[in-house]
């Protein structure tokens, strides 16, 4: 049964355009992590400060294995460099980067999938 995390970012209008350009450079850093199934990060429209951070997993062991991963922790400690103005590469995105953080306050929903459906084929 697939797993989806879902990182709720508190993100002050002045920084949206800042977090958005992060996840953009992100490269595909966690695409080719097994077990991922889709990541959308969700722009809010009306009446919030909160962006979302929608990822799909196989299950919560290979969430688990991606935290842990190398790749994952390169990516935070790059990010943490550029938020000290040590770097110029690439950071992840989840609120870290030039400039400090993009966002204000983070917290990480968890949900089992437990229905899908997708467009019918005709």
């Amino acid at each position: 049964m697939s797993v989806v995390k879902i990182n709720v970012l508190t993100v002050p209008e002045e920084m949206r355009r800042e977090l958005e350009k992060r996840f953009a450079n992100r490269a595909g850093m966690v695409e080719s992590a097994d077990g991922f199934e889709w990541f959308e990060l969700l722009r809010p429209v009306e009446g919030s400060d909160r962006y979302l951070v929608y990822t799909r997993w196989r299950s919560e062991e290979d969430f688990r294995r991606w935290q842990e991963s190398r790749a994952f922790q390169a990516g935070h400690a790059q990010a943490a460099a550029e938020a000290a103005g040590q770097g110029h590469g690439h950071g992840q995105g989840h609120g870290h980067g030039h400039g400090g953080p993009a966002a204000t306050d983070s917290e990480l929903w968890t949900f089992e999938v437990v229905e899908s459906a997708g467009p019918k084929q005709g």
